[in-house]
């Protein structure tokens, strides 16, 4: 089969399409070919080997893989050939023609349910739900700040904030064209998040209380960015770290904290318990089969192009989910 391998941390150009021999199910694990393969900013950051307990390289990375069963190892039950699954991959190995999971993380999906919008509901979508409703304690009537509410995760913030009773959704966006997407999804107000004022932005949207719930993914300075944008008795939420360094959090806003009954949270999806993970992510499916969320596929790419969709999202010029089809063709060189 063919894969993508990880040959050593650092850029891009470190990816390389290779052959490899066909992994096989073994005790409690299933064979999936693999349809398509999410990618997700964490990804970025272990290619960079910036993730703390990485497997050492040369490893095929990818966590998710939606797909169809070729094989099923002992003990497994309820899964079997010709089922079309999504799965996650503790062990990496998602970015491949063939990948093993653990049966246990595997969940049938519907006919009509296409793989690449499958796969975007195996983290991004559970993330934004639990994010909001378990991480955030988001109340009917409250308002909220997403940032990168074009992306993968943000795209299902927006909706379900508005589901979940939100009164005033605030979205930031890098580009006129992302932040036309997010009002698309029901964002009440957009702001350029590139701009250092952002936080300000959010003030007027709210009449200068702030926002009761606002959540970060970037570190470094924007710790501090938020606060500013924070209503009293709010929840930052903090589901990401792009940046380890240059975090700056004053002495008067550490004491803003106490003095406004204000909350600073952190939240892993991976880090709940796996019924709850499970439980949301049931939720997630169902509520895409009512029709009540829509998946957003951005970008996608070709197995051997891997590389490419890191630059991309490295660059935020993807929106919505980036997906790569093992399956399909490479792009013509220009």
């Amino acid at each position: 089969m063919k894969a993508m391998r990880l040959l050593r941390f650092g850029g891009p150009e470190e990816l390389r399409l290779e052959e490899l021999e066909a992994p096989v199910a073994r005790e409690g694990e299933v064979l999936i070919q693999v349809h398509a393969a999410g990618l997700n900013y964490a990804e970025l950051l272990l290619r960079a080997g910036r993730v703390p307990g990485a497997p050492p390289p040369p490893f095929t990375p990818g966590h998710e893989a939606a797909g169809v069963i070729r094989a099923v190892g002992g003990g497994v039950s309820g899964l079997s050939p010709g089922a079309r699954v999504v799965a996650m991959l503790p062990a990496q190995g998602a970015f491949a023609e063939l990948a093993v999971a653990p049966a246990a993380l595997v969940t049938p999906i519907p006919d009509a349910l296409p793989f690449e919008k499958a796969v975007a509901l195996l983290s991004q979508a559970p993330t934004a739900l639990a994010g909001l409703r378990i991480a955030a304690r988001l109340g009917k009537g409250e308002s909220v700040y997403i940032p990168a509410a074009a992306g993968g995760v943000g795209t299902f913030m927006v909706q379900l904030a508005k589901q979940l009773g939100a009164a005033r959704v605030i979205a930031g966006a890098s580009t006129e064209e992302k932040r036309a997407l997010a009002r698309r999804l029901g964002a009440d107000v957009t702001v350029d998040s590139t701009r250092e004022d952002w936080p300000e932005r959010v003030r007027e949207a709210t009449e200068g209380r702030g926002a009761d719930v606002v959540f970060e993914r970037e570190g470094g300075d924007a710790l501090a960015r938020g606060l500013r944008a924070l209503a009293p008795r709010g929840r930052l939420v903090v589901f990401g770290v792009d940046s380890m360094f240059g975090t700056s959090v004053s002495n008067a806003q550490l004491t803003q904290l106490f003095f406004q009954n204000q909350s600073l949270v952190g939240f892993a999806l991976p880090a709940l318990p796996p019924d709850v993970q499970g439980e949301v992510l049931r939720d997630v499916l169902a509520l895409v089969a009512g029709g009540k969320l829509e998946v957003v596929v951005g970008q996608t790419f070709a197995l051997g192009e891997l590389a490419e969709a890191h630059r991309a999202l490295a660059e935020r010029r993807t929106s919505g989910k980036v997906v790569i089809l093992p399956g399909a063709s490479p792009r013509a060189a220009p």
